[in-house]
């Protein structure tokens, strides 16, 4: 039997604010190797694709040395996971809506274009990982966003109904996984992207979660 509802959540800037700790990876990959650092508001152009894009975004010429790109990344992916949940946190009103949601018995997952275990280690640090029934990032499957089975591999895993399944996200990324999929896509302001929320196409669109029970509340 299928249940009431799935909502599926991208991570990065749909549900946690993890800019800082990405942003202090990001430079100081390019500190390291001589390149120029970013400042924070840059992390709407350069994040969304996973570590080797969010670098390559920053270099006026692309790169095409794959030892330095493995280095690079390598190096990102190691700062990174020591540091985290540093200054991470989760959007406002996040841990509300989750409680409520749980409350009303809807599935939730997580579909990042983050690998799984970074995915996985930040939930657990910011004592989120109990909401969420799957955890799918990059390299949970061979494919990720914006292909539609990113999405649907994980309802399927769920035993959920697509009719019945909502994508959340911030970027057009997202927004193109759930056209992709098939699915009601809301979106979430000042996300990770370079885009307007007018160069986005979605049902709702949202600042946080605070209230967010409201909209939810039309689909069961």
């Amino acid at each position: 039997m299928t249940h009431n509802l799935t909502i599926l959540f991208d991570l990065d800037g749909t549900i946690i604010n993890t800019a800082p700790d990405l942003m202090a990876a990001h430079n100081h990959v390019m500190k390291k190797f001589g390149y120029e650092e970013k400042k924070m508001a840059d992390i709407k152009v350069l994040a969304g694709k996973g570590a080797w894009v969010m670098m390559q975004r920053s270099f006026k010429e692309k790169i095409n040395d794959e030892n330095l790109k493995k280095n690079m990344t390598k190096e990102f992916i190691d700062y990174y996971s020591k540091n985290i949940d540093r200054n991470s946190k989760p959007i406002n009103g996040l841990i509300e809506f989750l409680k409520w949601a749980k409350s009303k018995k809807i599935v939730m997952a997580i579909c990042t274009n983050k690998q799984e275990r970074l995915a996985n280690d930040l939930l657990i640090k910011l004592d989120l990982i109990k909401y969420f029934d799957f955890v799918a990032g990059s390299d949970t499957f061979d494919f990720n966003k914006p292909d539609a089975r990113h999405l649907t591999n994980v309802v399927e895993i769920l035993g959920g109904d697509l009719k019945k399944t909502i994508m959340v996200g911030d970027s057009e990324v997202d927004e193109m996984a759930a056209i992709n999929a098939k699915l009601p896509f809301i979106l979430i302001e000042e996300g990770y992207t370079g885009k307007t929320p007018k160069e986005i196409k979605h049902e709702h669109l949202i600042k946080d979660f605070v209230n967010f029970d409201k909209i939810i509340n039309n689909y069961l």
